[in-house]
């Protein structure tokens, strides 16, 4: 059949990075004999600007890439990103109603809201199974910055597409308890975020001499519990800190780092692609989830990429993640805000950074192949 998938976030091969989410499971639903067509954005959510295409060859025969013309905004928390949300969800629409091979099956990601109601309202209109994918929770993850009755407008929007859909999955058991609690009696499946194991490094690899070497892979912004990793691993003998990526806390980070003369612990490596963050990480021994429980995350993908590098993981979340890391003896637990609450999970883990620990199990957890040939399969039986 002809499946289409909606999202506008996720790096492509195409542009020479690595398949996230939405390329990985449309992979899958090609290795199913499906023909898929990739709906995406022009524009590039991780970098900020317009994607650019350089490897085309990476698109496999019955997967098609359609980028739909997009808005630019200069960072995640701003009107410009709502405008150009509200502007892609109707630009999509016409789009959509354009394209001469119709879908059988709809998977939208859940947000952006706008975009995922006008897929369900496509699927509608040609009768085919929507499914909304559940990536994070909106509006509830705007509650820290905003009030609660000022979302109300979003509350609707996403009760319509929960109450709507022929299935929901999503990437926690919490975004399904989520969708729930808005009145969703469709199926459901769990489908947390993953990557790609082929080739993984093996297991137990020895730890070399020097510094404990602290790593951090992802957004710097409202969520995340930066300063107190900084802090951290400042107070901390013979650590150290990598920072690989980017984000509007960023200035500010590197700020503190210079007034605090940290320049030689703490290092900012930037927006890294695919082989420099995995040679990054293999030189690595601890991966840290630095964010705040409010923040309405589950299981955040930081966790598979260091799950694929056999990172042990310091994490602040709890609940799922804090589960997953506990039962393979993945690392430690710190409580958010909390400076020397990190630095003691730091030094747990340091006495026993050589001991045995479910590697292969922790990165299981994550393995794209496995996970999205189930979401497939649960799809197609909808």
């Amino acid at each position: 059949m002809t499946v289409w998938l909606v999202n506008p976030f996720y790096n492509t091969p195409l542009e020479g990075l690595r398949p996230e989410r939405y390329y990985l499971m449309a992979e899958a639903f090609a290795r199913a004999g499906h023909h898929v067509i990739y709906w995406t954005s022009d524009f590039s959510h991780a970098m900020k600007r317009r994607r650019e295409i350089v490897a085309p060859e990476c698109a496999a025969p019955s997967i098609e890439v359609r980028m739909v013309p997009t808005l630019p905004y200069p960072k995640n928390i701003c009107l410009a990103r709502v405008r150009s949300h509200m502007r892609l969800a109707k630009d999509w629409l016409k789009e959509a109603r354009k394209c001469n091979r119709a879908p059988e099956l709809v998977v939208s990601s859940m947000p952006p809201l706008g975009l995922c109601e006008s897929a369900m309202k496509f699927a509608k209109e040609r009768g085919a199974r929507f499914v909304a994918d559940v990536n994070d929770a909106w509006p509830e993850t705007f509650e820290r910055i905003l009030p609660r009755a000022l979302l109300w407008p979003m509350r609707r929007v996403a009760r319509r597409i929960y109450c709507g859909a022929d299935g929901v999955c999503a990437v926690s058991k919490r975004y399904l308890d989520l969708a729930a609690s808005y009145g969703a009696r469709t199926p459901s499946f769990l489908a947390t975020h993953c990557i790609d194991m082929a080739g993984r490094p093996a297991a137990g690899k020895e730890r070399r001499e020097g510094p404990l070497r602290l790593v951090y892979a992802g957004n710097m912004g409202l969520s995340y519990d930066l300063k107190t990793l900084v802090d951290a691993v400042a107070a901390t003998e013979n650590a150290t800190l990598d920072l690989a990526g980017n984000g509007p806390d960023r200035p500010k980070l590197e700020s503190l780092v210079q007034a605090a003369g940290l320049g030689g612990k703490v290092k900012f490596r930037g927006y890294m692609g695919a082989e420099g963050l995995a040679t990054l990480l293999a030189e690595c021994d601890i991966g840290v989830v630095p964010m705040f429980p409010e923040s309405c995350v589950g299981v955040p993908g930081k966790i598979a990429d260091y799950a694929r590098a056999s990172l042990k993981v310091i994490e602040s979340l709890g609940g799922e993640a804090g589960e997953l890391v506990r039962i393979h003896g993945a690392g430690s637990h710190y409580e958010a805000g909390n400076a020397d609450s990190l630095r003691s999970a730091i030094e747990r883990i340091r006495r026993d950074i050589s001991a045995p620990w479910d590697a292969d199990g922790f990165a299981a957890e994550f393995d794209a192949r496995k996970t999205m040939d189930g979401l497939v399969s649960w799809a197609c039986d909808l």
